[in-house]
């Protein structure tokens, strides 16, 4: 029968979700922690080792394209031998200051690289006396991350050109900052003097400016480039929710996403040219991004170097060719910040940068995550609160699919008032299957019920539940964005636990037995709002509606504490709301008499001799 079936295709479906969900969102993810906190400790472990050791950074060498054109050169961030702490780092090098109202740090006079940056504004923990965010570092400090410009010549040319173990001369100011820019000289000895000019704004958006003057007397052609390098992958929580890796937009072929994985097999991926788009690396809130000028055609290239262990990205654009006497100039920008989601799209439309939104992993339900982030942000606005924002987001939702779950609701409504005549039909044709189904076809369609519209206020909330999920997840607005009481990051799982009375015993739990408040009040009223329903036919079918509120508890007590705070809201929301349209209806409430059999022992069924 069509609603056996169903509920038994929905107990299907369900325990799938749970499994899958279990694995990827629990077991998956402490797997990935485990081994990448043992990889780091392995690297810190060798790195302590060989500090000793010294070392400068390699330099870079220019190589023909199978094209015949010059290419970036490929940067190695440092070997294990050379690192020292990022302190001694920056210090062994002479240095000129970054300082904004959002970034603090240096650009390394030894290359001319931007290889120190901070983001004022944001920490590592909830605590605003912790340290603030480390984005980029010098080349000998244990994890590398830094951008660099530069020039580079046809193969078998011999013209000087700027590298890593350049001395570049400040010309003008001596700090970085967003009304003065930074202006670095280099003369090569042979007529071609390099100026490097840095700009940056309020945010965290760099304007590059190379030039060369040529007093040599022979025209030169050079391309300029432009590369960000990191060594070792950064933790993160696993999760195949998030993308974390090298990226870009290119032109109509649109986003393309690398994980550090794929880019480690491969070795090195170059997609098309183009004259639109961009390039960087991703993090979860973070990111650096090299932009070519719109307009200026450029070749784009992802590599990894399993020598140096060096992951990068970098452009080539077109060749500039400089007469005696003249003066070659290029411009690009560069991004190293966190992904606001409000600045990315200023910049989209300022400075015409291609689908710079998509540096943020909207995921596929784009076209509901991102207007869900922006109805959060509208209401965070209003009552100064992203917790209260997500509430009233939950009440905006249920008000916007209203007819759609009334309706359904009507129709479970009827189904529970035409129970009898379902009772009579079971007993009618208990042995013959398909008249069965005929004949509760028949009492449907006399009835006008809809037999699959108990799964409909389910299946319109699934998208609306990965969406918000998404904006928790990856949006940095959410991050480290409080509630009340015990909730100071609605981004993180709830920190209580009642294997400790809330905090009551003086003992850490594992992880998978942090069970706190706000899973515990989602799972009571996911339990609450099952009961309300019909008790399946089938005991297995029973057993399973009973035990899933207990499985969805332990299973998004790992998920982030907003994301629970909505569930629970939700289900508040759908059982007032059911609860209503059934005595609108007349129908009776399931509720104590399936409170009652689940907690009741039921008797064994009499034998032939007592009957």
């Amino acid at each position: 029968m069509i609603s056996d079936n169903r509920n038994t295709i929905l107990a299907i479906v369900l325990s799938l979700v749970v499994l899958l969900g279990w694995q990827y969102f629990v077991a998956a993810p402490q797997l990935e922690r485990q081994q990448a906190e043992q990889q780091e400790q392995q690297q810190d472990a060798e790195a302590a080792r060989q500090l000793e050791g010294g070392g400068n950074p390699n330099a870079p060498q220019p190589s023909a394209s199978s094209g015949g054109d010059a290419s970036a050169p490929s940067q190695a961030a440092g070997s294990p031998a050379s690192f020292a702490s990022r302190e001694q780092s920056l210090a062994s090098s002479d240095r000129v200051g970054i300082d904004t109202s959002h970034l603090e740090g240096s650009i390394n006079l030894k290359g001319g690289r931007i290889d120190d940056l901070r983001l004022k504004e944001y920490h590592e923990t909830v605590d605003q006396s912790s340290p603030t965010i480390v984005l980029f570092s010098p080349s000998t400090a244990p994890n590398p991350y830094y951008a660099d410009y530069g020039w580079v010549a046809d193969p078998g040319s011999d013209v000087a050109l700027p590298g890593p173990d350049t001395n570049w001369s400040i010309d003008g100011d001596t700090t970085l900052t967003a009304s003065t820019p930074l202006t670095l000289t280099w003369d090569n000895g042979a007529g071609l003097i390099f100026k490097r000019t840095y700009s940056l704004d309020e945010n965290y958006m760099f304007t590059v400016e190379q030039s060369v003057e040529n007093t040599s007397g022979e025209a030169v052609t050079l391309y300029p480039y432009g590369l960000i390098a990191r060594r070792n992958i950064p933790q993160s929580n696993g999760m195949w929710i998030l993308h974390e890796g090298v990226l870009g937009v290119f032109g109509e072929d649109g986003l393309q996403q690398v994980k550090y994985s794929d880019l480690e097999e491969e070795g090195s991926i170059r997609p098309p040219k183009v004259d639109q788009g961009w390039l960087g690396i991703t993090d979860k809130y973070w990111a650096s991004t090299l932009i070519p000028m719109p307009g200026d055609e450029f070749q784009p290239n992802f590599s990894h170097s399993a020598k140096t262990g060096n992951f990068q990205v970098d452009y080539l654009g077109n060749a500039v060719s400089v007469a005696a006497g003249a003066t070659g100039e290029t411009s690009s920008y560069l991004f190293a910040g966190a992904k606001e989601t409000r600045l990315l799209d200023s910049y989209e439309e300022s400075l015409g940068v291609q689908r710079f939104d998509l540096l943020i992993d909207w995921g596929w339900f784009y076209f509901l995550t991102k207007p869900m982030f922006f109805a959060i942000d509208w209401f965070f606005h209003l009552t100064g609160n992203f917790g209260l924002a997500i509430l009233a987001v939950t009440v905006l939702v249920k008000l916007f699919f209203f007819p759609l779950a009334n309706k359904s609701y009507v129709s479970m409504s009827k189904m529970k008032l035409v129970q009898p005549k379902m009772t009579e039909i079971r007993e009618k044709y208990k042995d013959d299957r398909q008249k069965q189904q005929q004949a509760m076809m028949e009492l449907y369609k006399e009835e006008k019920i809809n037999p699959l519209a108990g799964c409909l206020p389910i299946v319109i909330q699934i998208p609306v539940f990965f969406s918000l999920y998404k904006v928790l997840y990856v949006t940095i607005e959410m991050r480290h964005a409080p509630f009340f009481g015990w909730i100071q990051d609605l981004s993180a799982p709830d920190p209580t636990t009642i294997f400790n009375l809330f905090g009551l015993i003086p003992w850490d739990p594992p992880q998978m037995l942090m069970l706190g408040v706000w899973p515990l009040i989602m799972g009571i009223t996911m339990f609450i709002q099952m009961k309300m329903n019909p008790a399946p036919p089938d005991p297995t079918q029973q057993m399973i509606f009973t035990w899933m509120p207990v499985i969805f508890t332990f299973m998004l007590a790992s998920f982030p504490a907003g994301l629970v705070i909505y569930w629970a809201w939700n289900n508040s929301l759908s059982v007032t709301q059911q609860y209503i349209i059934m005595r609108r209806q007349g129908a009776k409430m399931e509720l104590w008499d399936n409170l009652g059999s689940t907690f009741k022992r039921k008797k064994p069924a009499a034998s032939d001799d007592e009957k």
